[in-house]
């Protein structure tokens, strides 16, 4: 007979487990740390990493194998559009990632943009909030 032990409801391992893991991927340290402020008060999300480049960001997706990606769309190197493309047929055999575009264009311009590339969601930067990351998150992964 073998017993396993499980962690109990709501306890820390739980709730680690459960968190949607989050890379940031900004070249700006200002809005890496606003992102970061907003991932860390949203119940449910943790940040596993930051990435200032497309190329990085494409290197740590691998490696850490994020369960979100909050892209920027202009970076230095390749653009956010192409790391998205990247990352995405990349993350193909090893599970769903899902990737939002955040940048300061104007939605109607990029929501195009961002669904061409695969990404989930576009969302302009002035209205970025743990509101739109919640609700960007559930409508990519059907999350109720």
């Amino acid at each position: 007979m073998v017993l396993a032990l499980l962690p109990v409801r709501g306890s820390a391992a739980t709730l680690e487990a459960m968190a949607v893991r989050v890379l940031i991927v900004d070249d700006q340290e200002p809005f890496r740390l606003a992102a970061r402020m907003v991932v860390e008060a949203t119940d449910g999300f943790d940040i596993v990493g930051e990435a200032e480049t497309g190329e990085d960001s494409v290197t740590m997706a691998a490696e850490l194998a994020p369960d979100l990606v909050l892209m920027d769309v202009n970076l230095p190197g390749i653009n956010g559009l192409d790391a998205t493309r990247q990352i995405l047929s990349g993350a193909a055999g090893a599970g769903a990632v899902v990737v939002l575009l955040l940048s300061t264009y104007e939605e109607e311009e990029y929501a195009p943009r961002a669904a061409e590339c695969g990404a989930s969601a576009y969302i302009p930067k002035a209205v970025f909030g743990p509101d739109r990351l919640e609700s960007a998150w559930a409508a990519a992964t059907g999350a109720a």
